[in-house]
């Protein structure tokens, strides 16, 4: 163990870091040399220089762990984000919830993705469905130039081994807020999503480069798009989950900036995973798709200035020094900027298609869902920026809130939705519409069917509205599935002989309309705000809320005080439903309270309690009494938000297994990315 620890002491992290960033610069350097001359060595070099950068990095984080599992303060990372009460779990958990951590993470979860494509098999006579060995020479290139930009920006600004003296015999421990499970997986499953769209970003860079984008190329781009666009559905989704059960404010998304700088990337990457597929199916959208690879991938750097630098404030923003965000703006100039430049200069000498299609087929549909997601993306974009950009130009302090992103966005969510359901059914090319309606008529129906239960049910017309384009989505792609199914050989009419990747957007599609109806659910929400000692009862949407106790309890680094509620189905009298204990807690190290709400999750609500403050008094006879205010919510549908998500990023995964069959063939040769 003591050889061990030697081996992974801070210096042999800080070393690795440092070896890994010459790495990834030989990486982004020699192989493109390399691909200037025919049959160069300098080529070959890129999978090994690939997979060895991705060990440095690594290694770099064992060293990190076990400096902070071993209480190492003397490193300053450590000594302000840990403690020696702190559980281990959140010992390394935490090393990614600070700005150092964070950044180191990136840039290895960007090696992580190197690593995965120079392990991907290549062209040969064998596979010759293979990545063109060239074309994946230049990839890992261009993803090695990024990685070095941002390792040079970990060595000079975010050295996460940075020593400290005199060391402290405790450290400052972890913010209390981010004590939480889901800390240990949501940024991992976020920044491999943004991190992922650099794939897609090198493809465009390289299709610009050689002066080509054809169909086989999309082909080779679309499941590394899919990939990122699956993993930061995950991590959006899992963030939203963390507002809502960890903050304790009763909400799901609050269009905090840092949430907004997570969506703006997701909203241009859904539009870029519909355009890779037109280019892949009917060789159209070329010079749109590269333009979208470079502006998810410029969306995901933006993301990470502006969490950075200081001019977004949040619960979750990183750092507050205007040094560091002034080096990645830098970065997002060289690399977003400088693509823009070559976009401008090349997109022009593209070939272009000849084919074009009808205004009523699938790639219009896709098309029309393009320019809406982007538009979305626009007004999200300026909702974010407008407040801080004011701030600093003119001195004036605005306020952007849910006011106007729900004005905004809403009338650009209500047409988009539409226009999912109908896609479904289009063929490529040119629809007729007397095979058309045939084939929409079932979902109509449906829709229809819901119209006076929705109006009903849901608190507001414009959430019934919703409501009932979400189910039209949602039976449109049932829909669409039974008549594929029905269209099958009738011996050959099982569901597993459909196409995955049917499977996996009609699962993206529903998986989006069961977000929405959660959405349009959590519109109803009944919230009441109540002052209880033990026995106190509160009365909500007809259920019976009793405080029974008041409790205090010792946690590994904090103190806190717990309410027992039991909720009863009618009345004081009716059967018990269910126990909730909510929580507050003191945190003596840091000086903070938090909040540890419960919540029971059923079928088609949650019973949500949160625990505001605790006052202690004392009776004569110096005995102590508890009282407590309790925010208490019935929330519709609540649980449909993140099950929605879960389905959209599993229609994703889909469509990333293996096919059953041999792909078809697509327009262009074989060995044409080179």
């Amino acid at each position: 163990m003591i050889v061990l620890a030697t081996i992974l002491c801070p210096e042999s992290g800080h070393f690795a870091l440092a070896l890994a960033c010459a790495l990834a610069l030989m990486q982004g350097v020699l192989p493109l040399a390399g691909l200037r001359r025919a049959d160069s060595p300098l080529t070959a070099l890129a999978r090994p220089l690939a997979l060895s950068q991705c060990l440095a990095l690594l290694f770099s984080w064992a060293c990190l762990i076990t400096a902070s599992l071993g209480n190492d303060f003397s490193l300053k990372l450590i000594a302000e984000t840990s403690a020696i009460n702190k559980p281990w779990a959140y010992k390394i958990a935490g090393l990614w919830g600070n700005h150092e951590g964070s950044l180191l993470l990136w840039v290895t979860l960007l090696s992580l993705w190197c690593a995965g494509l120079a392990l991907l098999p290549g062209q040969s006579p064998t596979q010759p469905e293979g990545l063109p060995l060239r074309l994946r020479a230049r990839l890992l290139a261009l993803l090695g130039l990024v990685g070095a930009g941002f390792q040079l920006f970990c060595l000079t600004t975010s050295n996460p081994f940075l020593r400290l003296w005199p060391v402290p015999a405790d450290g400052m421990g972890m913010n209390p807020l981010l004590q939480d499970p889901g800390l240990a997986v949501h940024p991992p499953l976020l920044y491999s999503g943004y991190v992922g769209f650099a794939v897609p970003f090198a493809f465009a860079i390289s299709a610009l480069l050689e002066g080509k984008a054809d169909a086989l190329w999309a082909r080779h781009m679309r499941p590394w798009v899919i990939s990122a666009w699956a993993l930061l559905t995950l991590g959006i989704t899992l963030g939203s989950w963390w507002s809502y059960s960890v903050l304790g404010w009763g909400g799901y998304w609050f269009w905090d900036p840092v949430e907004n700088a997570a969506l703006i990337p997701w909203l241009t990457g859904t539009a870029l995973l519909h355009s890779v597929l037109v280019v892949e199916k009917r060789n159209l959208l070329h010079v749109w798709c590269l333009l979208l690879a470079i502006a998810t991938f410029a969306f995901s750097l933006s993301g990470t200035f502006l969490v950075r630098s200081g001019i977004l404030n949040s619960v979750h923003a990183f750092a507050n020094d205007p040094a560091r965000g002034l080096f990645i703006l830098g970065l997002l100039g060289l690399y977003g900027g400088g693509s823009l430049l070559l976009f401008a200069i090349r997109a022009p000498s593209l070939p272009t298609p000849q084919a074009g299609f009808s205004p009523l087929s699938r790639e219009s549909a896709l098309l029309l869902n393009n320019i809406l997601l982007c538009t979305l993306c626009a007004v999200v974009l300026t909702g974010t920026l407008y407040p801080p950009f004011m701030q600093l130009l003119f001195g004036r302090t605005l306020s952007v809130g849910k006011p106007f992103f729900d004005a905004t966005t809403i009338p650009l969510t209500l047409p988009l939705l539409a226009v999912m359901g109908v896609s479904m059914a289009l063929p490529w090319r040119q629809a007729r519409t007397d095979r058309l309606l045939p084939r929409l008529v079932p979902a109509l129906l449906i829709t229809a069917g819901t119209i006076l239960p929705a109006f009903w049910l849901f608190p507001t017309p414009l959430a019934a509205l919703a409501a009932l384009l979400a189910l039209w989505v949602i039976s449109a792609a049932l829909c669409d599935l039974f008549l594929r199914l029905r269209g099958l050989p009738a011996g050959d009419r099982q569901l597993h002989r459909l196409p995955r990747s049917l499977w996996a957007a009609s699962l993206a599609h529903v998986g989006v309309g069961v977000t929405i109806l959660g959405l349009c659910g959590m519109a109803g929400s009944q919230e009441r705000l109540i002052e209880a000692r033990p026995g106190t009862h509160a009365t909500l949407t007809g259920r019976d809320w009793e405080l029974t106790a008041l409790t205090p309890h010792h946690g590994p680094n904090y103190e806190a005080v717990e309410a027992h509620l039991t909720i009863r189905r009618h009345d004081a009298h009716g059967p018990v439903l269910a126990d909730l204990t909510p929580e507050i807690r003191l945190f003596p190290q840091q000086g903070q309270r938090t909040l540890h709400v419960a919540i029971l999750h059923r079928p088609l609500e949650d019973l949500y309690a949160a625990l505001g403050s605790v006052k202690e008094e004392r009776d004569p006879r110096g005995q102590s009494h508890y009282s407590a205010i309790l925010r208490l919510h019935e929330n519709p549908l609540a649980s449909w938000i993140w099950l929605g998500g879960i389905i959209m990023a599993l229609g994703g995964g889909l469509h990333l297994l293996p096919s059953r069959r041999r792909p078809k063939p697509v327009e262009g040769k074989v060995g044409s990315c080179h």
